[in-house]
């Protein structure tokens, strides 16, 4: 019987919760084996490749640097051409490019014998678009390259999804979204700023890349949709938020757009309306502190105007739901037929209130 292994390349902000959930859940989720691949022999590294090595992943070096790494006390398995050639689905988490180089280098080369391989929100055009649950129908069995959307854009598609053009793609008559984005991740020390900054649009069509990768993820299943984003950081480390603003062709109610929230179990709705308060609730409830939902809706936010416009704040779960998206496209990529039923362990991961 075929050994089903993943393999993860990156410890960063998603590679490390990933590889730790994946471990924890390896059973569940029909994995046989989880190997995961560090590039540089860090000391400040050490303790959590020594923890994720006890929760039972084998760590994969290029060659010639396993010496480096037995010298910190971090023993490797696999050889990293090696570790990717006896790898059922690999998911790239490097950081911006390094992804499509990976591709080019090593993931082209196996790809006959790998099923499929995923990488990040920031590979643009690596493969596919994909978000749980929004784009599932168009995974075909051709696709052995698919790219997970930006955490902003899991947000800004969920929200457009369960308000705008789930029963109809054709309802959205536009869709504005700001994205208020944290500096950086706690565990990382450089990109902070001083003060807020503000972006640009190099989209003609779409603002920010984030209604753009938007638009791409529901082209995937045929809709052409309306979608101007724009995109601004602010000096925090916890949370982005999102504002959003959706004119639609049929009448709604305030009442119709809670219900249409509250019923979808990948959005968790919240009377918190601080970034802080939320983030704190993921890091005392969620899985690596993450929360799996794709986005949380500040409920007394929402505003219904004239019928036909919706507007409301809520907070990306970043990290969180390209997390669960990952592994989502990886059970699809290994049990094509029952991947939903499998990745149901994850549920209680998502909060229906926060």
């Amino acid at each position: 019987m075929e050994r089903k292994i993943v393999h993860v390349v990156g410890t960063g902000t998603i590679g490390e919760p990933l590889i730790g959930l994946l471990c924890d859940y390896r059973d569940q989720l029909g994995i046989d084996e989880v190997t995961f691949h560090k590039n540089s022999a860090l000391r400040s590294d050490r303790s959590k490749v020594t923890d994720l090595l006890r929760r039972g992943a084998r760590l994969s070096v290029d060659e010639g640097k396993e010496k480096e790494f037995k010298k910190l006390g971090m023993d490797p398995d696999f050889e990293t051409e090696q570790s990717i050639k006896r790898s059922s689905v690999v998911i790239d988490c490097t950081p911006r490019g390094v992804g499509h180089a990976n591709k080019v280098k090593y993931y082209e080369k196996f790809s006959d014998s790998v099923k499929g391989f995923l990488a990040q929100g920031s590979e643009d055009g690596f493969g596919k678009k994909y978000a749980r649950g929004i784009n599932d129908h168009a995974l075909h069995s051709s696709d052995k390259f698919i790219q997970i959307v930006s955490c902003n854009t899991h947000n800004l598609s969920c929200i457009t999804n369960t308000l705008a053009v789930s029963n109809d793609p054709d309802n959205l008559v536009e869709g504005k979204y700001v994205c208020v984005r944290r500096a950086n991740d706690l565990s990382q020390v450089g990109s902070f700023i001083p003060a807020p900054q503000v972006g640009t649009h190099p989209n003609e069509n779409y603002g920010s890349h984030h209604a753009a990768d938007a638009a791409s993820l529901f082209a995937t299943l045929g809709m052409d949709l309306n979608m101007f984003s724009s995109a601004m950081k602010v000096n925090s480390q916890y949370m982005h938020i999102l504002w959003f603003t959706l004119k639609v062709k049929e009448p709604t109610t305030l009442e119709a757009v809670k219900e249409k929230l509250h019923n979808n179990p990948q959005v968790a709705m919240t009377s918190k309306d601080m970034t802080s308060t939320v983030f704190s609730f993921g890091r005392d409830h969620g899985h690596y502190g993450r929360i799996m939902n794709q986005t949380v809706v500040v409920e007394q936010s929402l505003h219904v105007r004239n019928d036909h416009e919706i507007t409301g704040f809520c907070f990306t779960p970043q990290d969180g739901n390209s997390i669960l998206s990952s592994i989502s496209a990886a059970e699809w990529l290994l049990y094509p037929h029952s991947y939903n039923d499998k990745i149901l362990c994850l549920s209680h991961l998502s909060f229906n209130n926060i």
